[in-house]
């Protein structure tokens, strides 16, 4: 096929990519450069008085500190709880190799807010958790799991491990299992296999993982605003304030566009690093 075909084939999906994903994005650099006048109304005008003002406001630096914090800890449990199952689909043979693969990527089937309902159901005062914990004599009073950072993290993490399963399943390319069977051929412990072989051949895909998991917790609002209970405040969850309840839509804007600029930062920190341990 020529390169002229080709490229006439490429241009339905190129202004479908542009109509439904450029064309909103220049929407929101343009209200970005608005204000809001005393009244409350959007003023139309090119300006950078809101960017500064938002920039230089201490709870946007709060709210990134909260965002990044949260993040992280998501990633990290989530990539803990990730990492065994990816590898364990990676390398077993069983004819139910395709039917795990799916269960372990079944809640992306499940929408995010009846998975935080079971959250709550599970996480509660009188949930699962605190009831098994009361029933065995573990605790005296339930344990505030839910409204809280703790229950937002245990959420986050869920809700991004299928698709750092995907991610590192992935990324695994790079392992061979004859390195592992020439090292316990040479009398390394499964554990010492593990550390001096497993694990730094398979560090681009975790940082691949991570840096997935990263951007999809940084990006995410149903889990912190349900699961907080209105006490978690991220960059999102302001965001959606700022641009319902508020209608501040020129601050939501500049909120959003200062987020992009953060997320597209950490992924290239993160596709760089995962470059960087390939090689």
């Amino acid at each position: 096929m020529s390169d002229a075909r080709l490229k006439w084939l490429l241009l339905p999906a190129g202004l479908f990519v542009l109509a439904v994903y450029a064309w909103p994005t220049l929407g929101l650099f343009r209200n970005a450069f608005n204000e809001t006048g005393p009244t409350g109304a959007m003023v139309e005008t090119w300006s950078l008085k809101t960017t500064a003002e938002v920039l230089a406001d201490s709870f946007t630096f709060e709210l990134t500190l909260n965002s990044l914090w949260l993040s992280l800890s998501a990633t990290l449990l989530a990539l803990a709880l990730s990492y065994p199952v990816a590898l364990f689909l990676f390398r077993t043979n069983s004819r139910f190799r395709g039917l795990l693969a799916v269960v372990a990527i079944m809640p992306m089937l499940i929408s995010g807010v009846v998975r935080v309902f079971g959250w709550l159901a599970i996480l509660g005062d009188r949930g699962l958790v605190n009831s098994l914990a009361q029933s065995f004599g573990l605790i005296t009073a339930p344990m505030k799991l839910v409204f809280n950072w703790t229950g937002v993290t245990i959420g986050l993490a869920e809700s991004i491990m299928p698709y750092m399963i995907l991610a590192l399943l992935a990324g695994f390319g790079q392992l061979d299992r004859t390195l592992e069977e020439a090292s316990r051929s040479l009398g390394a412990t499964p554990m010492r296999t593990f550390l001096r072989v497993t694990l730094p051949l398979s560090l681009p895909a975790l940082a691949l993982a991570a840096g997935l998991g990263f951007v999809l917790s940084m990006s995410a609002y149903i889990t912190p605003k349900l699961l907080g209970g209105g006490r978690v405040f991220v960059l999102a969850t302001e965001i959606f304030e700022q641009a319902t309840t508020n209608t501040n839509w020129p601050v939501a804007s500049v909120l959003a566009i200062y987020t992009l600029v953060l997320l597209l930062l950490l992924l290239a920190a993160s596709n760089l690093a995962a470059r960087g341990l390939k090689r």
